[in-house]
């Protein structure tokens, strides 16, 4: 029996589709209700040079990585398929209709070669300057029972196993005051269920099988570290794939920042990303790669998606590619 074939998995994150509903709201559905004009201002102009100029306004960005696709065996999407541009996540009807026309174009192209998981724009997230919106458990179940995606997935590939999870699920004591505190109690029962569906696959590891784990947020990374049994596995992970960053400058910027304290005085959202960024240290035995979001960002257009070519029978590592789209 001859050698088995190199597989080639086609990465994509950070879509953000916006259905006609979505575009309906206005590119400035982030800041245009902040009452404090410098902040509006300042807002305004983070959008239109930093980050994304025309968010409601990238469907095409998806088109250009489907028309790539022929030479994908099986094709990962890390998360956010919408624009969630009510902050509520997929609970609110116009960012559904998104994710779901989002959905069905990759599951036209790729069938049951296509993996997906959730991002934080699925669940819903307390919005970056006007503090609007958080975590539903609404969200959840139109996620996981009316799109049809499972929270926990895994793909064995010869030598190679590929797991997905919920980033948002595992880091809930990060994002808990996101929720409501009628719905924390089930958010924790959820959190306990994903938790114990990820430890048991990787107790279940052969020794010598080597491990691509994908989820969209990195700031999950440190509590699987605390899992006793998942960190006796580390050295088995070859990559973990996350998206949520959009851009390299930010991992970059995450790595220079890593170990920083806590800021609880400056507001929900720096709250949050620094108590990510205290924990960062402990992202590096997973050996993080980020797939940039495929719009990139607007100051350096650095958009695009990735490649993983794998030997199957794991004579040689996993080849990571980055491949920029176009503007």
């Amino acid at each position: 029996m001859g050698a088995m074939r190199t597989c080639t998995l086609g990465i994509l994150s950070d879509i953000h589709y916006a259905s006609a509903a979505e575009q309906a709201r206005g590119s400035d559905f982030e800041y245009r209700d902040i009452p404090n004009p410098l902040k509006r201002a300042f807002a305004n102009a983070f959008r239109h040079y930093i980050w994304q100029r025309e968010p409601l306004r990238q469907n095409h960005r998806l088109d250009q990585f489907l028309e790539r696709g022929a030479a994908f065996d099986y094709v990962i999407a890390d998360g956010d398929y919408s624009c969630n541009t009510a902050f509520v996540g997929l609970s609110d009807d116009a960012a559904y209709q998104s994710a779901r026309e989002c959905l069905q174009k990759l599951r036209q192209r790729f069938g049951a070669n296509l993996r997906a998981n959730y991002g934080d724009h699925e669940l819903g997230k307390i919005s970056t300057f006007g503090h609007r919106g958080g975590m539903r458990l609404a969200s959840w179940h139109r996620t996981r029972d009316d799109l049809g995606l499972p929270p926990f997935w895994q793909l064995d590939i010869g030598s190679y196993t590929l797991l997905g999870f919920v980033s948002t699920l595992v880091a809930l004591p990060v994002f808990e005051a996101e929720t409501l505190p009628v719905e924390r109690p089930e958010w924790e029962r959820l959190r306990a269920e994903h938790l114990a569906d990820i430890r048991r696959a990787f107790a279940a590891l052969p020794p010598r099988q080597r491990v691509l784990l994908f989820c969209h947020d990195p700031t999950a990374l440190p509590f699987l570290w605390r899992d006793e049994t998942i960190r006796a596995r580390l050295p088995q992970i070859e990559h973990t794939i996350i998206g949520h960053l959009h851009t390299n400058l930010v991992l970059w910027h995450s790595r220079l920042l890593a170990g920083m304290p806590t800021i609880g005085f400056l507001g929900h959202t720096v709250r949050r990303l620094s108590t990510a960024l205290n924990q960062a240290r402990l992202w590096r035995p997973f050996h993080v790669r980020l797939c940039p979001a495929l719009a990139g960002i607007e100051l350096l257009k650095d958009g695009g998606y990735c490649t993983l070519e794998l030997d199957p029978e794991a004579r040689q590592p996993a080849r990571f590619r980055f491949h920029p789209l176009p503007r």
